[in-house]
C-alpha cells in the first residue's frame, strides 16, 4: 500500500535515477553505478575518514580504500590530511563531482520552492517541523558518524 511519504520518496529516487542515466548518456562514462553511490555517500557524510566511510556502508577498510582510490584517480574525491591527527585523512568531493554529479540538489530546490508557493507560511512551517521530527527522531539508522 502506498503512502504519501513513500510516493514522495519514490518520485525523488526515480527523478534521481533518470538524471544519473541522462548524465551518463551525455558524457563518457567515467564512474560505475557503485562509484556514483560511493561518492554520493562521501558527499552526504560531509568529510568522513576512510574508516568512517567503510563503517557506514559496512565494508572492509581495504575495500573502502580501493573504492576511494579509484574515485581519487578519476578526480571526484580528494584526501585531505586531518589537522588534529596527521595519520588520518578526510575525504572531500572535488569540484568535478559537484559540477557533474550533484544532480538532486537543483530538483530539490525546485520542489521546495513549489511547496513554499503552494502552502501558507504557517503550513510551510508546520510541514518543515514535521520533516525535522522525521529526520531528527524517526530515522536513527541513517545518522551520520559522530566526529
Amino acid at each position: 500500500m502506498s503512502t504519501p511519504l513513500s510516493d514522495v520518496y519514490r518520485k525523488f529516487r526515480l527523478h534521481y535515477y533518470r538524471d544519473v542515466f541522462h548524465r551518463i548518456k551525455e558524457r563518457e562514462q567515467t564512474l560505475s553505478t557503485v562509484e556514483i553511490y560511493c561518492v554520493e555517500i562521501i558527499h552526504w557524510l560531509d568529510g568522513p575518514t576512510i574508516n568512517e566511510f567503510a563503517n557506514y556502508i559496512d565494508i572492509s577498510s581495504p575495500n573502502a580504500t580501493y573504492k576511494v582510490n579509484s574515485l581519487i584517480q578519476k578526480g571526484y574525491v580528494e584526501k585531505i590530511q586531518s589537522t588534529t591527527d596527521k595519520r588520518e585523512f578526510i575525504l572531500k568531493c572535488t569540484d568535478k563531482y559537484y559540477k557533474y554529479w550533484n544532480l538532486n540538489e537543483k530538483y530539490l530546490e525546485i520542489v521546495e520552492e513549489r511547496v513554499k508557493n503552494c502552502l501558507s507560511p504557517e503550513e510551510y512551517e508546520a510541514f518543515n517541523g514535521t520533516l525535522r521530527k522525521i529526520s531528527d527522531s524517526l530515522m536513527p539508522e541513517v545518522e551520520q558518524p559522530v566526529k
